[in-house]
């Protein structure tokens, strides 16, 4: 494992000294995403670099400075500390500074001696990895301009549109159509006359909106609310949309989970997941996750993601409107994600398969098989705090996972906790209970 979260400096110093026998990955960044993807490919022994920028307690921002022994700097993320992280450090933030950021990479990359891989896992650091285009790093996804064709959701719906992949109904601000990139459907009156309240307020692009609202989504109440928020959007330069709040069926969101090689969609690599349960129960985070036989979910993910031009890694999220008694298309993330892990463990190692389209690696799958991932964080609060929450465990589920022998037999996988692999869940109880706040929840 990483022995510590070094600084830009004591990263670069640390790798002059090692010598790698094929082209390491950059897993970015480095938390409970970026921990599943290094297992993965560490199951094939591709050396793990972990870059991320600098957090925990008084930490500032990434960069430079020497906190101590082995110029460390602090870092809550509970990747570094794997036994599949093989060294670990900071980096410029690429939304503080771009430029600063494919500078330090380049720099990472020459001090290892050899090109490298890179992994983004979350939205900013996928998408910087494009856009900086360092030298040296070889991308397993698709460029620029086509992953912002896949994350604008107004392009996406279009998409939908044409392809007949049946998504929320959605309308176009007029409000803030200067930013937009394509033609505004109606107008704040018009959209509350349609839709009624609540509904649910969304940008084309997540990333100026999050950075301005700390959310990427906002639901308002009413047409005073509504119109406060898209004034505010269209002050900030940031093209909003209006979408009818769906009647979504608790436990029934589905996402394909996928590796689209450049040669096209016959050969990707899928499986179908179903968040069963999120934590907050209705609208949080996934935190048990099970493979589920969903064919026209497969087809229809499959069918956007081809006609955008996209290769790489995605999940495409579906949720199950009970109105209208079908799934619905309501996002593309371009990167791994939360439960990578499940995927892996079912039988399709796509951060493997995405590695081995840019290297001399190769990788084929052996088939996919049944299999359930719990971040057991958010599920033991879940049991302990929602008296409504009845427990999807067995009995001989948890006796597997107290004794670290899920591990080695039935279809059960963990986000973070491995006994074999302890260090992330050691770190996870290390910053659990101080008084600190880490910047991403995956």
């Amino acid at each position: 494992m990483a022995d510590t979260f070094r600084s830009t400096e004591g990263l670069i110093d640390a790798l002059a000294d090692a010598e790698f026998d094929r082209p390491p990955a950059l897993v970015s960044n480095a938390h409970i995403t970026g921990l599943g993807v290094a297992r993965a490919l560490d199951a094939h022994d591709v050396p793990v670099i972990a870059l991320d920028r600098a957090g925990g307690a008084g930490a500032g921002g990434a960069g430079g400075g020497d906190a101590g022994a082995g110029n460390a700097v602090p870092h809550d993320g509970l990747a570094p500390p794997s036994d599949a992280v093989d060294f670990a450090g900071a980096v410029t933030y690429p939304l503080d500074d771009l430029d600063g950021f494919r500078e330090d990479v380049e720099a990472v990359v020459d001090a290892a001696g050899t090109e490298a891989v890179a992994f983004g896992c979350m939205d900013e650091w996928a998408l910087s990895y494009a856009e900086a285009d360092p030298d040296g790093v070889r991308l397993p996804f698709a460029g620029s301009d086509t992953l912002d064709d896949v994350l604008n959701k107004s392009a996406l719906y279009a998409t939908c549109e044409r392809l007949g992949v049946p998504y929320p109904e959605t309308y176009r601000l007029a409000e803030t159509a200067a930013a937009g990139t394509r033609e505004a459907d109606a107008s704040v009156d018009e959209v509350a006359a349609e839709l009624g309240f609540p509904l649910v307020v969304k940008p084309e692009l997540k990333r100026d909106f999050e950075e301005a609202f700390g959310t990427n989504v906002i639901e308002v109440a009413d047409r005073e609310e509504f119109a406060d928020v898209v004034a505010a959007a269209s002050e900030e330069g940031i093209a909003v949309m209006a979408q009818k709040r769906v009647d979504i069926a608790t436990g029934k969101d589905h996402s394909l989970a996928s590796y689209v090689p450049p040669s096209g969609r016959d050969d990707a690599l899928a499986v179908v997941g179903n968040a069963a349960v999120r934590y907050p129960r209705n609208f949080g985070t996934s935190c048990l996750v099970e493979t589920a036989d969903e064919p026209a979910i497969e087809e229809r993910a499959l069918a956007v993601l081809d006609d955008a031009g996209y290769h790489g890694i995605s999940e495409s999220e579906f949720v199950y409107d009970e109105a209208r008694e079908e799934f619905l298309l309501l996002d593309v993330n371009t990167r791994p994600w939360k439960w990578i892990s499940m995927p892996v463990a079912a039988g399709a190692n796509l951060p493997m398969a995405a590695y081995a389209a840019v290297t001399d690696a190769s990788y084929e799958s052996d088939g996919v098989e049944p299999t359930r991932w719990v971040y057991l964080r958010d599920y033991l609060s879940l049991l302990a705090g929602d008296d409504a929450f009845w427990d999807q465990l067995s009995a001989a589920d948890w006796r597997r996972l107290v004794s670290g022998a899920f591990e080695r037999e039935g279809d059960l996988t963990t986000g973070v906790y491995r006994p074999a692999d302890p260090g992330p869940a050691a770190k996870l109880f290390e910053t659990e209970f101080v008084d600190r706040e880490y910047y991403c929840s995956c």
